[in-house]
């Protein structure tokens, strides 16, 4: 008899062009295995082929996003962890890093919904996203510290990022937890709400009535050149603009704001 598939841990479902995307072990606190970094991996890369999509919201299962890597399962896996270790040469990443930063590679606008725990790997995911809505009493922690190891699925990147030099390096050493509201004004967080999923759907509904064309070059822009000169910054500028501006998504954004009716955009132009 042949071996039944293992269930599901990450679920999606889109409804409008928004896509919610949920770590679904709510009874280990989401916590990630292999599979469930393989399922990431997949999704995101399924959901970037969809020109129609809008936004997407990344939650967790329960009360908890992600309590991080869980070791028990993993490291019952050492075949598996090599193979996901070595990067694959055409993307840059291993799984355990694209897993995270296969979300910034999405050509729209992805916000993380935290509640509970977001611990080690589980906050790589989070900060991959491109905004971040938190409830001010949700856990947070760079938890590699705690297990002598340090963050190596895109946090070191994402952390450069938001907050700077020395709090990025007092996090990652003393592996310190923090709340929601602490995440906030560390400038981890982009905003608090006491139902983050129903924030983050709001926050997707509102960049929604923008043009998909526009939000995905401001996405490549702000990411692709972060740390570019601003010479490479300036004719970026001109590129993404030069595409837009004669696109039928600019043009129905314009039609709009010159006249009552709301805008009715196509399909995005690129992947």
């Amino acid at each position: 008899m042949a071996a039944s598939r293992p269930a599901p841990l990450v679920s999606c479902t889109v409804v409008d062009g928004v896509a919610e995307v949920r770590l679904d072990r709510p009874e280990k606190l989401n916590a990630l295995t292999l599979q469930t970094l393989h399922e990431l991996v997949a999704v995101a890369r399924r959901l970037r082929r969809d020109r129609s999509l809008r936004a997407v919201v990344l939650a967790g299962e329960g009360p908890s996003f992600c309590a991080g890597l869980d070791f028990g399962s993993v490291l019952r896996q050492p075949a598996g962890i090599v193979s996901a270790f070595v990067p694959r040469p055409w993307r840059g990443t291993n799984v355990f890093q694209e897993a995270c930063w296969a979300w910034r590679r999405l050509p729209v606008p992805v916000i993380a919904a935290v509640e509970g725990h977001c611990y080690g790997g589980g906050l790589q995911l989070a900060l991959a996203a491109d905004f971040r809505v938190a409830s001010p009493d949700s856990q947070w922690s760079v938890l590699e510290g705690r297990w002598g190891i340090v963050p190596d699925m895109s946090g070191v990147v994402t952390l450069k990022q938001l907050v700077g030099a020395d709090t990025a390096k007092l996090l990652t050493m003393s592996a310190r937890k923090v709340s929601g509201k602490e995440a906030r004004d560390l400038g981890l967080v982009t905003e608090l709400a006491g139902d983050p999923v129903a924030a983050a759907h709001d926050l997707a509904r509102e960049l929604a009535e923008r043009s998909p064309d526009a939000l995905a070059a401001a996405k490549r822009l702000f990411d692709d050149t972060w740390t570019a000169s601003v010479r490479r910054t300036f004719a970026r500028e001109r590129a993404e603009q030069l595409l837009l501006l004669f696109g039928a998504n600019a043009r129905a954004a314009r039609d709009a704001a010159f006249g009552a009716a709301p805008a009715r955009f196509g399909p995005r132009a690129r992947r």
